[in-house]
C-alpha cells in the first residue's frame, strides 16, 4: 500500500507534489490535535467538478479533465449532456444522481450560512451542474429520462469519459408506465435546490419548483419503480435498482414540496398517506434508495417548531432512529466498528457514516432551535450530544482512525493512492492525447502505480467493519468514491468548519 504526504499548499494548486512512501506505516490510533474541517469543505466540494459530465467551463479547476458524453440524448433527438457520474464509471444514473442534487441542497439549506462566501458559491455551483441536467430529462411531457449509458458494457471497459466509445444508451420512461422512485426523488431534488437558490436566483428557483411539482405529479400518477419496466431493469438493475419499493420517494418527493412550497395540499398527502406509503416501515434506513429516515427528519422540523401533532408519527420515527445510536438506549442499536465508526454491510460504507452524521446535525439544529430534547426511555439525548456523534464519524473520516487513514483523497498527509476511478488511474488526456480504447485501459486498472490524477475531496468506500482498508483498486466496494457519499458531507463539514468544537 502507497500513500503519499502532501504539503500544505491553496486549493487552487492542483499540481501537488508527491512523496510516495513504498509501505504504509499502520499509526497509533489517538485522536488529533484538530482537523481543519475548512479545507476538507473545500476538497469535498471540489469532487464534484471531477464528476462532471459535458462541456467543462473555464474556470474548470480539476484541470485534467475534458469535455465528456456531448452527445449524450441524440438518440432521442435531444440534449441530455451535463450531470454528472455517479461514481468511478461514465454512466449517468439519474436515481443516485437526483438524490445527490437533494442532499447537495439541503446541506446549503441547513449549514450554507455557515459556508465561506466563495465555498457557498462553489457548492450552488455543484447543486446547479445537476440541476440543469436533471431540468432536461423532465422537458417533455409525460416522460422522464432515468439514465444515460449502458453499465453493463461500461463496466466491461476501462475508459477515460474523454475517449467513451461504449454505447451511450438513453433510457426513458413513457406515461402510463412508472417511475415513481425516480420522478418523486426529482421532484424533491428541484424542491430542495429551489430553496437553496431563493435568495440568490429567484427566477431560476421558480423554474425548479415548478418542476417538482410537475416530476411529482408524474410519480403520483404513474404509480410504481422504474425498474420495474422490463427495458429500464435491464440497465438499471443490479447496479441501482429500486430494491426497497417506490413509496418512500412519493413520501419524499411530497415532503420536500411541502418545505419549498408551504402549501396544503403537500402536508395533507403526508398525513393521509403515511400509512398506506409504509411511513413506519424501514424508518432507520436513509440512502438513494431508501428515504425513510430522512423524511421523518425533515418532517419533524414542522413537528418541533409548528405543534403539527398530526405528523406526530413521523418525529416518534425521527426519535427512535436517534436512539439506535445510543449505545446506553434500551432497544435496538446501530453497528459500530471497534474504531467507532457507523457500519453497515454491503459495501461503500462510508456512504452510512457521512449520511447519519449529516442527519444527526439537522435533527440537532431543528431540537436547539425549539429547546428540545430525544426521550430514548432510560437516558435523554441532547442536542449536543447529537453533534458530538457526528463529530467523531467526521474525525474518523478525515484521520482519526485505526488505520491513521484520511479517507479523503488529498486530505491530511496519508490518503489512498489507488481509487477506483476510471478518470483518476488513467492517464489525463492533457498528458496523453491519444485514444485509449476499452480494454487498452487495462494496464492501468491492473497496475499496482498510484493513480496519475489526483481527484482531490473524494470520499471512498472505506474500511471494513475490522477498520482494515487496503489500497486496492480493484476493490470497488472499498476505494470507490460516489456523489452520495460527498453530497451530505458537504453539509457536516459546514458545519464544524463554522463550529470545530461544537456544544
Amino acid at each position: 500500500m502507497k500513500l503519499s504526504f502532501i504539503p500544505s499548499s491553496p486549493l487552487q494548486q492542483l499540481t501537488l507534489t508527491l512523496l510516495t512512501f513504498t509501505t504504509f506505516i499502520n499509526l497509533p490510533f489517538s485522536p488529533s490535535s484538530g482537523h481543519d474541517y475548512r479545507d476538507a469543505l473545500s476538497k469535498s466540494i471540489l469532487f464534484f467538478e471531477g464528476q462532471r459530465s459535458g462541456y467543462l467551463p473555464q474556470d474548470q479547476r480539476i484541470t485534467w479533465r475534458s469535455n465528456s458524453g456531448l452527445s449524450d440524448g441524440w438518440t432521442f433527438n435531444t440534449s441530455l449532456v451535463g450531470g454528472y457520474y455517479d461514481a468511478g464509471d461514465n454512466v449517468k444514473f439519474n436515481f443516485p444522481m437526483a438524490f445527490t442534487t437533494t442532499l447537495l441542497s439541503w446541506s446549503v439549506i441547513e449549514f450554507g450560512d455557515s459556508m465561506p462566501p466563495d465555498e457557498l458559491r462553489n457548492a450552488l455551483v455543484a447543486v446547479r451542474w445537476a440541476t440543469d441536467y436533471l431540468l432536461k430529462t423532465v422537458s417533455e411531457p409525460n416522460r422522464i429520462f432515468v439514465q444515460v449509458g449502458d453499465p453493463n458494457i461500461d463496466h466491461n471497459c476501462w475508459e477515460r469519459p474523454e475517449d467513451m466509445d461504449t454505447a451511450r444508451t438513453v433510457y426513458a420512461v413513457d406515461a402510463p408506465n412508472p417511475a415513481s422512485d425516480v420522478a418523486g426523488e426529482t421532484a424533491a431534488a428541484f424542491a430542495a435546490s429551489s430553496m437553496a437558490f431563493r435568495s440568490l436566483d429567484p427566477g431560476y428557483a421558480e423554474t425548479l419548483l415548478r418542476a417538482a411539482v410537475s416530476a411529482f405529479q408524474f410519480a403520483d400518477t404513474y404509480r410504481g419503480a422504474y425498474s420495474d419496466n422490463s427495458y429500464i431493469k435491464e440497465g438499471a438493475c443490479p447496479f441501482y435498482c429500486d430494491f426497497d419499493g417506490y413509496q418512500d420517494e412519493l413520501l419524499w418527493g411530497a415532503a420536500w414540496l411541502r418545505r419549498a412550497s408551504q402549501e396544503d395540499s403537500y402536508l395533507y398527502y403526508i398525513e393521509a398517506n403515511g400509512e398506506t406509503l409504509g411511513a413506519d416501515e424501514n424508518i432507520n434506513e436513509f440512502g438513494w434508495d431508501n428515504k425513510h429516515a430522512g423524511i421523518n427528519v425533515l418532517v419533524s422540523k414542522e413537528v418541533l417548531e409548528g405543534n403539527m401533532y398530526s405528523l406526530q408519527s413521523y418525529k416518534a420515527s425521527a426519535d427512535s432512529f436517534m436512539c439506535t445510536l445510543i449505545p446506553e438506549s434500551s432497544g435496538s442499536h446501530i453497528e459500530y466498528t471497534p474504531g467507532g465508526l457507523i457500519y453497515k454491510p454491503g459495501g461503500s460504507n462510508l456512504q452510512h457514516a457521512t449520511i447519519i452524521s449529516f442527519l444527526l446535525l439537522v435533527y440537532a439544529k431543528y431540537l436547539a432551535e425549539t429547546s428540545q430534547a430525544v426521550n430514548c426511555g432510560n437516558v435523554y439525548v441532547t442536542p449536543s450530544w447529537l453533534r458530538e456523534q457526528a463529530k467523531k464519524q467526521v474525525d474518523y473520516i478525515l484521520g482519526d482512525n485505526p488505520m491513521g487513514l484520511s479517507y479523503m483523497v488529498g486530505y491530511g498527509n496519508y490518503y489512498p493512492l489507488r481509487i477506483h476511478h476510471r478518470g483518476s488511474s488513467l492517464p489525463s488526456i492533457k498528458d496523453h492525447p491519444q485514444f485509449i480504447a476499452c480494454k487498452e485501459g487495462s494496464i492501468y486498472f491492473n497496475s499496482t502505480n498510484p493513480n496519475p490524477n489526483v481527484l482531490v475531496g473524494a470520499v471512498v468506500g472505506g474500511p471494513g467493519e475490522d477498520d482494515e482498508y487496503e489500497d486496492d483498486r480493484a476493490d470497488f466496494r472499498k476505494s470507490e468514491p460516489t456523489t452520495y457519499i460527498n453530497a451530505p458531507f458537504v453539509g457536516v463539514l459546514a458545519y464544524f468548519a463554522a463550529n470545530p468544537s461544537p456544544s
